[in-house]
């Protein structure tokens, strides 16, 4: 039977929504079989009842996670009810809408009400609902400008009210926006910077010193996280687009509401801004459009009195425009704009997975998983789930605190990435490029760059590497003026410092394309001496579990015995990031039903497979939907212990893979890791052109953990 927590807020606005998800993706990453239930659903002041849109909690659980809870009780319903003086009946709805949420979990994250003084009754009913659910009770509250003393006093009152012999067990609290600063009226959230100091509240509050209420997580205030898109923003203030460029994708990190001359703004002119100027202030749009050019992702620019500009500006403007600089015009004043963008909802819109995925990890890190999972006593089976997966490859990463070579030092993604992995402390990167060019870009994204990151200037150390390059490729004949030749070209410079052990791995392709970044090491580095080939996998990232999908990239028509090496190797590879392999063979056809040159060279693969690698589950050939779903595994293969429970697919050609792997991933919105290349003696990987910041974040944490293993196997 699932453990029940109830998440209860102290008090309106203490983030209710965002430190459920954030429980479920803690508990779901520790491979906790986690489900959520909100009883009753409640609209704010902002939200209109009548509308067909879901419920902000449920929606955000269903994108995010394999869960797909019911449909919550309306708070006008549960009133009616509650003015019948028909509680029970209520009670009776909530409890079996419960037993829906809880089937085949661990336990239940059940989201409570928020107090609100002109619905009364909602604190009682969450008690009423708490006990009914027999759960145990997680206060939410933000300390916001209150005193220890006076925070004390707030929570021992609201844990009162649970505190009946009959009522459940307030077992611990999370404090949320802790340091969050007060608000003007006329100054956005988002654009409020300075984080209040903080006391140790652990230590300081009572409730917490003397072990009556533990301290499950104290959340900072983040403003980052409030960061609306420009069409967020939009939305909320009525602005229409003259020119829309990248407003899905840009954020507004701070504003600045600007009528001063060009040289007493040029300051406010940095990444995330968003300019807000009188439409007739056609030399601040000139401004605005000339640092753009310039290179500086400033968030947008917004023209207020419904003044839109002459034509002629326009026209000069259009390179601008065509950076991605979005361009809008409200028929408000500036006054009146102004006021309207300090009362931005601070809520993440239901089409916005990233900030609500940014709002989950940030607070699932800061929450004590391991003492609630000492408390409710979870025995669980092993599984592992996508933040599993992301949380146990960080994990290994900075364990094994490798030297990882990126030589596209300059490119903007891979810059941010690289400090990204600085900050997380999940590999040492060293950047290839010319320092004063990386220091420019660094800039111009508002990136700071760490005192000890490492970069390497090109040209002063090509010289040092001709003689080993000549030695290491002496076989073809390759002279030293040729040598230094290739050197030019920083991927082959990089490499060849992890071929002579000065750095443990590369990773490349933003900018190159896969045969740049793999010929170097077949050249330099060359492949494992029980490897056939070089092939590559995919992590995909579904909602419940992380699957294998091999060869996406590499090989364009493997042999039965490569493609057999490719399943051996992909299985050592999913073993090695925590997926038990159960690897399936993919075919056009399952077992021994269909004929054929591919079909044969499938079945052949397998038969290779099995004798070299007995220990490992591997079948074939099976279709994809044999493979993947167990009861069509049971009806096209019901002898095979891999249909229907396959993590990892080995499909027969490239063709196959890279459509399957880009189909999977597009139409299921599904995230992908890689591909990660295997085969080599010391790991090189490769980019999508298209890898988004975090992508290639992931991609030098998997390169960390692979030369650890390349160490490990060595010693």
């Amino acid at each position: 039977m699932a453990k029940n927590l109830f998440i209860a807020p102290t008090a309106l606005e203490s983030g209710l929504t965002s430190i459920c998800l954030g429980l479920v993706r803690a508990l779901d990453r520790v491979g906790v079989r986690v489900g959520f239930y909100k009883p009753v659903g409640q609209v704010s002041d902002r939200d209109d009842e009548s509308s067909d849109q879901p419920d902000r909690s449920i929606a955000f659980v269903r994108a995010r996670s394999d869960l797909n809870p019911p449909d919550p009780v309306s708070l006008r319903e549960a009133q009616r009810f509650l003015n019948r003086g028909d509680s029970e009946n209520l009670m009776e709805n909530i409890v079996a809408n419960y037993h829906k949420a809880a089937k085949d979990v661990d336990v239940v994250i059940i989201e409570g009400l928020v107090p609100d003084r002109s619905e009364a009754y909602t604190a009682r009913l969450n008690v009423e609902m708490a006990r009914n659910l027999t759960a145990d009770v997680i206060l939410v509250s933000g300390p916001q400008n209150r005193t220890v003393e006076e925070l004390d006093e707030w929570l021992e009152f609201s844990a009162r009210l649970f505190a009946a012999p009959e009522d459940p067990d307030v077992i611990g609290v999370i404090l949320n926006k802790v340091g969050e600063p007060e608000h003007s009226e006329f100054a956005p959230r988002v654009a409020n910077k300075h984080v209040r100091d903080a006391p140790d509240y652990a230590k300081e509050c009572r409730v917490f010193a003397d072990g009556r209420l533990r301290l499950l997580g104290a959340i900072p205030w983040q403003p980052e996280l409030l960061a609306p898109r420009v069409l967020d923003v939009a939305r909320e203030t009525g602005a229409r687009f003259i020119h829309e460029g990248q407003s899905r994708e840009r954020r507004v990190q701070t504003m600045s509401v600007t009528a001063r001359t060009i040289p007493n703004m040029v300051e406010t002119l940095r990444p995330g801004t968003l300019v807000v100027t009188p439409g007739d202030r056609e030399d601040i749009l000139m401004a605005t459009a000339l640092s753009a050019l310039n290179g500086v992702p400033l968030a947008g620019l917004l023209l207020t009195g419904n003044l839109e500009p002459d034509e002629r500006t326009m026209r000069a403007c259009r390179g601008a425009f065509n950076t991605g600089l979005p361009l809008l015009i409200t028929e408000t004043d500036t006054y009146e704009t102004a006021y309207r963008l300090a009362r931005l909802s601070p809520k993440v819109p239901l089409d916005d997975p990233e900030r609500i995925e940014k709002v989950m990890e940030a607070i699932a890190i800061r929450l004590d998983t391991e003492w609630l999972q000492k408390h409710l006593r979870i025995e669980r089976e092993r599984r592992l789930s996508p933040p599993a997966f992301r949380y146990r490859l960080s994990e290994k990463a900075r364990s094994a605190n490798k030297r990882i070579v990126l030589p596209e030092g300059s490119e903007p993604r891979t810059l941010e990435a690289a400090i990204k992995c600085h900050e997380r402390g999940l590999a040492r990167c060293v950047l290839i490029g010319g320092r004063d060019e990386i220091e420019s870009v660094a800039q111009s994204r508002g990136l700071s760059l760490p005192d000890n990151m490492e970069i390497i200037e090109p040209a002063d150390v090509r010289d040092d590497y001709v003689e080993a390059m000549v030695e290491l490729r002496k076989h073809k004949g390759l002279a030293p003026e040729m040598a230094k030749a290739m050197l030019e070209d920083n991927v082959m410079l990089g490499t060849m410092m992890v071929a002579l052990d000065e750095a443990d791995g590369l990773v490349s392709g933003a900018v190159h394309t896969t045969a740049n970044t793999v010929r170097p090491a077949l050249q330099l580095i060359k492949t494992h001496e029980n490897a056939a080939v070089v092939s590559s996998i995919f992590f995909m990232l579904l909602p419940e579990q992380v699957l294998v999908y091999g060869d996406c990239a590499i090989n364009p028509d493997p042999n039965a015995q490569e493609l057999a090496d490719i399943a051996i190797q992909s299985a050592e590879s999913a073993e090695a990031f925590g997926i038990t392999p159960v690897v399936a063979m993919i075919s056009y056809s399952t077992g021994e039903s269909g004929t054929g040159e591919d079909v044969d060279k499938v079945r052949e693969a397998t038969s290779i497979a099995q004798k070299r690698r007995p220990d490992l589950l591997i079948d074939g050939p099976l279709q994809y939907d044999a493979a993947a779903i167990e009861s069509v595994g049971r009806s096209k293969a019901p002898d095979s212990k891999v249909a229907g429970k396959a993590t990892v697919f080995i499909f027969p050609d490239l063709n196959t893979g890279n459509t399957t792997y880009k189909a999977v991933q597009r139409s299921a919105n599904v995230i992908s890791i890689g591909p990660m290349l295997q085969g080599l003696r010391k790991p090189v990987n490769d980019l999508s052109r298209g890898a988004q910041v975090e992508d290639i974040v992931f991609t030098i944490a998997l390169t960390a953990v692979q030369a650890q293993q390349v160490a490990d196997a060595g010693s």
